[in-house]
């Protein structure tokens, strides 16, 4: 049986309650391994797409706006949908929305064009979206606020499992089966031919995805009353928007736009940024086995971030490894070979604690609030589909994946600046 249990605090702090649930964190975590493998499968397709439909890195990052632009679109509607059915049932939402994505990658292929595409993955997205609604306050009120911080990280790092494991398997899925053909070099007709063929690669990998989904949302909504006391504050469509007055949550949600962002604008380029003859000339499966070692990085880190993270305080932490990410940019844009290579990959272990941290500094004692906040930061999740494409218009001007490093590099000077405000502020 779920209950609330109330947690004694000092003097200073108002009496927070919280949601004993135990098992239920191991439906979060489950969660959270899901959707992060689905976002990180995205850096696997680009370098597809990209050789595909003939594509600069401009156009080709509209994977990640489509995708990203669902979190802007879907965050408020997500929120309030949570609040009238419940996390579980909203869970369930989630979970069936990802599975029609995943369908959706079927006339994707068989009309060989791009922007049908980007529809599978907004509609895939918007799932994703309510499940992350749903995750990331969930996983807040299943113990005592003081240790929300470390409790979110840990569950973070269940997202960075997935994001390791999928684009390994997807890279060998995926990449693996790409002919050497020009499309430039054929016919409009047989070109066609050829995108429906090689395409259907991702129609199988997603496939599969759509039915390990069905198989999830069944079990959660076998267990859709198991929740019980959880609250939510009532109120209009927009009113969840005026969490933006108090400062902290407002400057927040800004650092959570420019982190994920930041994140996913370097972990589309891996493929691209390796392959370069003066990094590590690989082939183009091989970079892609890459990616994991990127995604890895967050995936340890958030597992000794959560112990850290007891012991030191959670913006200073924040500002340390945002000032590491900007070293190791700048240490890879400015050397060749090994160095800038695993450099760059490096920053994954650097981005480890960034999401997690910034959404428990800016969620503090919402309380039944916490639905609201959920959604706004999730809107600010949209960062994923803005920062990517001008990180690929400034490699596209530039001529240089190296100097186009510049724009997340100032996402994560302002993330330091955020860590900083929130230690002296908690002091």
């Amino acid at each position: 049986m779920t209950n609330i249990c109330t947690n004694s605090k000092s003097d200073n702090e108002q009496e927070a309650s919280y949601i004993n649930a135990p098992e239920l964190q191991f439906f979060v975590m489950g969660l959270f391994f899901i959707f992060g493998g689905i976002t990180s499968l995205n850096d696997v397709m680009i370098p597809k797409l990209k050789e595909l439909f003939s594509l600069n890195y401009a156009q080709v990052m509209l994977v990640q706006s489509a995708f990203f632009a669902a979190y802007f679109v879907i965050s408020i509607p997500g929120a309030h949908l949570v609040k009238r059915i419940g996390y579980m049932r909203g869970a369930v939402v989630g979970l069936l929305t990802m599975l029609v994505g995943c369908l959706l990658f079927i006339p994707a292929s068989y009309s060989a064009k791009f922007i049908i595409f980007l529809l599978a993955l907004f509609v895939l997205a918007s799932g994703v979206t309510i499940v992350q609604v749903v995750t990331n306050p969930l996983i807040s009120l299943l113990g005592p606020s003081k240790t929300s911080h470390s409790r979110l990280t840990f569950a973070q790092a269940f997202n960075s499992l997935g994001t390791t494991i999928f684009p390994y398997l997807g890279s060998l899925i995926i990449l693996g089966g790409l002919n050497k053909i020009d499309p430039k070099t054929i016919d409009a007709a047989a070109l066609a031919v050829y995108r429906a063929t090689e395409t259907q690669v991702i129609v199988k990998t997603y496939l599969f995805l759509a039915l390990a989904i069905l198989i999830i949302a069944s079990v959660v909504w076998m267990n859709r009353n198991r929740l019980v006391g959880e609250k939510h504050e009532t109120g209009s469509f927009f009113r969840s928007f005026n969490l933006l007055k108090e400062k902290r949550f407002g400057l927040g949600v800004a650092c959570i736009f420019l982190y994920v962002g930041a994140e996913v604008a370097i972990g589309s380029l891996i493929v691209n940024y390796l392959m370069q003859s003066h990094t590590l000339g690989l082939t183009e499966q091989d970079a892609g086995k890459h990616i994991p070692l990127y995604w890895g990085g967050a995936l340890i880190g958030r597992f000794i971030g959560s112990a850290v993270l007891r012991m030191f305080r959670p913006g200073l932490v924040l500002a340390a490894v945002a000032a590491g990410a900007i070293t190791l940019i700048l240490i890879s844009s400015n050397s060749s070979g090994i160095i800038a290579g695993y450099s760059l990959l490096a920053i994954g272990l650097m981005n480890s604690i960034m999401f997690p941290t910034i959404f428990s500094l800016a969620s503090e004692n919402l309380g039944t609030r916490a639905a609201d906040g959920s959604g706004i930061i999730c809107v600010a999740i949209v960062g994923g589909a803005i920062i990517p494409p001008l990180t690929g218009v400034a490699a596209d001007i530039t001529h240089s994946l190296a100097a186009s490093l510049t724009i997340p590099a100032l996402c994560y000077l302002m993330i330091a600046s955020y860590g900083f405000y929130t230690s002296k502020a908690s002091s």
